[in-house]
C-alpha cells in the first residue's frame, strides 16, 4: 500500500506550482487586466476566450462552462487522473518530495497510473534511442542520412530503431521494474502464442509526446520489403495516447505556434523534422488518422485564435488531388476556422522532405509563404475543370462554383469571393454573379437543399442561376450588423468609442478612411459621423449622439446609432486614452495588412530581374509592413487584447 500525502505537502506543491505555468502548458493566456490571465478554455470548445486564471489566487474559472479550481483540479481535469496522481505529477514538476505517511515506500510501487504509463514509455523510448546506434539499425540510419537528417537531428527528436526480437524491449522493460499489465496498458507489449512480445519490431520509431513533453506513444515506419503490417503504425489507443488528440512535433513547436499564431499541417513524421530544420518551426502531423476538430481546438487554444488575434492553420499536400479533398472539406466544418485555412501544394507531388532535399531549406519556406486561402484553393480547383475560354465553359464553371461560394458563411468573406469568381471565370457583369450568390445563399438558408462542395446542382433552370437576368427586388440599405460578429468587432467598438466618448477618439477617428469600415451599415455611421462635422466639431453627450442621427436615414441606421450610443465599450471600467487608442489601432491595422497582402500577391506573380515595377513595390511593402507592425504594438501594448 502506498501511504497517504500529508497535508503539509499537498500545501506546498500547491503553492510552489505557479497555476499560470501549468495551465500554460496547455493554453496561451494572455493578461486581461490587473492580476488576471485568459485564454481559450481547454474543457469546452469556443471562440472568444472566456477561460480566466488568477495567479496571485492559484484559481481558474471559465465563465462559459463553469470549470474552475486550484492548480491541482486543473490537472486532474486535463489529464483525467485522480488527486493523487495530480498531486505527484505537480510535486515531480516542482521538486518536492513527498513524505508519504502510513503506507509503503511511494508511487513507483504504485502499479498501473498514468505515471507508470509515462515511465514505462520513456524507458521504452531510451531504449529504442539505444538500439539505434547498433549494427542492426544501420538501414534505420541510412534512411535518415538519405533525407538529410543527422544523428544531432535523430536525438532531438528522440528517433529509435525497434530490434528484430519477438521480446527484446519487453523483457529489457521487465527487468527493470516494469510488469506485463503495465507495459501491455501502455500500448508497448502485445500477447503473442507463447506470452508477451513486442508490438514493434524492425522499425524505424518517432516518441509522440503530450505538450508537457511526456511520452505517451510511437510511430513507426516499415523498413523492410517483408514487412508486411503496413507502411507506418502506432501506439494503439490507450491512457495516455489519443490518436485524435495528440500531435507529433507539438512539445517542440508549441511555443513557436503560440508566438507566431500560426500551425503548419504536414502529413508525415520527417515532414515535420524537414519543416522544422528548414525553419518552418511551427509545424505539427497527425498521428495514425486525419486531423479534425479535437487537433483544431488544441492548436487553437495555442494560437489564442480568437476575435482579438488572428491565427492560421495551414495545410500542405504532395497533391493537387489531396489538396482538393481537404479543401472541399471545410465547408462543412467550422468556417470560422475555414476562414483561415490555407493551402500549399508542393510542386511536382513533393512533400515537404522531398522539397528540402531536391531545392532547399528556402524552397520548403516558400512553399508555406505562397500559401493559398482554402476558400480560394476549393473555388479555383473547380474552375479549372471547364475551358474558360468558351462561352458555354464560362457558363458552366459559374454553374458549378456559384453554390459553393454561396455556402461561405461569412457575409462580407462570401461577396468579397463572388466578385473575385467572376474575375477568376471571365464573367464581365461582376454584380450579375454578386447577385446569383446571394440568391443562393439565402436559398441555403431557407432550408431549400443543400448542394455538397463541387457537386453539380439541382437541374431546373440552372442556366438562369449561372446567367442571372434582370435584378430581382430585394432590400435596400444596408443590414443591421449581427452585434456578435467578431470580423467586425473593431469596427463597432471603434464607431462606440466616437460616439461615446469623442474626446477620447480625437482626431485621430477624423483621419480614418471610410473604407476601413466593410460593412455598409458602419460605413454608413462612419459617413454620418463625418457630415455631422467629425469629432472636429466638439460636441459630446446627447447632444453629439443626436446630432449624428439626424444625419443619417432609414429604419436600420437610427435605431443603430443609438444602440453603439449606449452599448458598452468592451472594457472593465471607464474607457482610457490607451484602450480606445488601441482599438483605432487595430481597425487601421487589419486595414494595411489586406494591402500588404495584396502587394505580396502581386510580388509573387513578378519576376526580381525582369520586372522593372518590382524594387519599388517591395521598397512599398517593406513600408507597409513596418507601418503595421507599428500599429499592431499599439493595438495589443497593454491595452489588454
Amino acid at each position: 500500500m502506498v501511504g497517504r500525502i500529508p497535508e503539509r505537502d499537498i500545501a506546498a506543491i500547491r503553492d510552489r506550482a505557479r497555476i499560470e505555468d501549468v495551465v500554460g502548458e496547455y493554453v496561451a493566456l494572455r493578461p486581461a487586466g490587473v492580476g488576471s490571465m485568459k485564454g481559450l478554455c481547454p474543457f469546452h470548445d469556443e471562440k472568444t476566450p472566456s477561460f480566466h486564471v488568477r495567479p496571485t489566487q492559484g484559481f481558474f474559472h471559465c465563465f462559459g462552462c463553469g470549470e474552475g479550481g486550484d492548480v491541482i483540479s486543473f490537472l486532474q481535469k486535463i489529464e483525467h487522473v485522480p488527486f493523487v496522481e495530480a498531486v505527484e505529477q505537480l510535486a515531480d514538476k516542482v521538486g518536492i518530495q513527498i513524505s508519504y505517511e502510513g503506507g509503503g515506500p511511494g508511487p513507483k510501487q504504485d502499479r498501473g497510473t498514468r505515471m507508470r504509463l509515462v515511465a514505462a514509455n520513456t524507458a521504452a523510448q531510451k531504449f529504442y534511442a539505444e538500439q539505434l546506434r547498433t549494427p542492426e539499425a544501420e538501414i534505420a540510419r541510412a534512411y535518415l542520412a538519405e533525407r538529410e537528417f543527422t544523428e544531432e537531428d535523430a536525438r532531438f527528436y528522440g528517433c529509435g530503431y525497434a530490434p528484430s526480437g519477438w521480446d527484446t524491449m519487453t523483457k529489457a522493460l521487465l527487468r527493470q521494474g516494469f510488469d506485463v499489465k503495465e507495459l501491455e496498458a501502455a500500448g508497448l507489449s502485445k500477447q503473442g502464442q507463447r506470452g508477451p512480445i513486442d508490438r514493434f519490431h524492425r522499425r524505424l520509431l518517432w516518441p509522440i509526446r503530450n505538450l508537457g513533453g511526456d511520452v505517451i506513444g510511437f510511430g513507426a515506419r516499415k523498413l523492410f520489403d517483408d514487412d508486411n503490417l503496413g507502411k507506418y503504425m502506432n501506439t494503439p489507443e490507450t491512457m495516455l495516447y489519443k490518436k485524435s488528440q495528440v500531435l507529433f512535433g507539438l512539445d517542440h513547436a508549441k511555443k513557436h505556434i503560440a508566438k507566431g499564431h500560426q500551425v503548419v499541417v504536414v502529413e508525415g513524421y520527417t515532414d515535420v523534422m524537414a519543416m522544422h530544420s528548414a525553419g518552418v518551426e511551427t509545424a505539427v502531423a497527425s498521428c495514425g488518422t486525419a486531423f479534425g476538430e479535437d487537433h483544431v481546438s488544441l492548436v487553437r487554444r495555442l494560437m489564442m485564435d480568437d476575435s482579438y488575434f488572428r491565427g492560421e492553420v495551414i495545410y500542405t499536400f504532395d497533391g493537387d488531388e489531396a489538396g482538393r479533398a481537404a479543401a472541399m472539406k471545410a465547408f462543412d466544418g467550422d468556417q470560422k476556422i475555414a476562414g483561415q485555412t490555407f493551402v500549399a501544394v508542393a510542386p511536382d507531388g513533393m512533400d515537404p522532405c522531398e522539397l528540402r532535399q531536391r531545392r532547399g531549406d528556402e524552397a520548403v519556406r516558400d512553399l508555406i509563404a505562397q500559401r493559398v486561402p482554402m476558400f480560394e484553393f476549393a473555388v479555383k480547383t473547380l474552375i479549372t475543370e471547364f475551358d474558360l475560354d468558351t462561352a458555354e465553359g464560362r457558363v458552366h464553371a459559374l454553374r458549378r462554383s456559384v453554390p459553393v461560394v454561396a455556402r461561405i458563411k461569412d457575409m462580407a468573406l462570401r461577396d468579397e469571393y463572388a466578385r473575385q469568381l467572376a474575375g477568376w471565370v471571365g464573367w464581365d457583369d461582376v454584380t450579375q454573379v454578386l447577385r446569383r450568390v446571394r440568391e443562393e445563399s439565402a436559398r441555403i438558408r431557407r432550408g431549400e437543399g443543400r448542394p455538397g462542395p463541387g457537386a453539380p446542382a439541382p437541374s431546373n433552370n440552372r442556366v438562369r442561376e449561372a446567367v442571372p437576368e434582370a435584378p430581382a427586388s430585394r432590400p435596400t440599405g444596408p443590414q443591421r450588423p449581427d452585434p456578435s460578429d467578431p470580423v467586425l468587432w473593431v469596427q463597432r467598438e471603434v464607431l462606440k468609442a466616437a460616439l461615446q466618448v469623442p474626446a477620447l477618439a480625437g482626431m485621430v477617428f477624423d483621419a480614418l478612411s471610410d473604407d476601413m469600415f466593410t460593412d455598409p451599415a458602419y460605413r454608413a455611421v462612419r459617413l454620418a459621423i463625418e457630415a455631422a462635422g467629425g469629432i472636429a466639431a466638439g460636441l459630446g453627450g446627447p447632444e453629439w449622439v443626436d446630432t449624428v442621427v439626424r444625419t443619417v436615414d432609414g429604419p436600420v441606421l437610427e435605431p443603430l446609432v443609438t444602440e453603439l450610443a449606449v452599448e458598452p465599450l468592451q472594457v472593465a471600467g471607464d474607457p482610457s486614452p490607451r484602450y480606445v487608442e488601441s482599438v483605432m489601432a487595430r481597425l487601421q491595422e487589419v486595414w494595411v495588412g489586406a494591402q500588404v497582402a495584396d502587394l505580396k500577391s502581386k510580388l509573387r506573380r513578378m519576376s526580381p530581374g525582369a520586372d522593372g515595377d518590382y524594387n519599388r513595390l517591395f521598397g512599398d511593402l517593406v513600408a507597409l509592413e513596418s507601418y503595421r507592425q507599428s500599429l499592431l504594438k499599439m493595438a495589443v501594448g497593454d491595452s489588454g487584447f
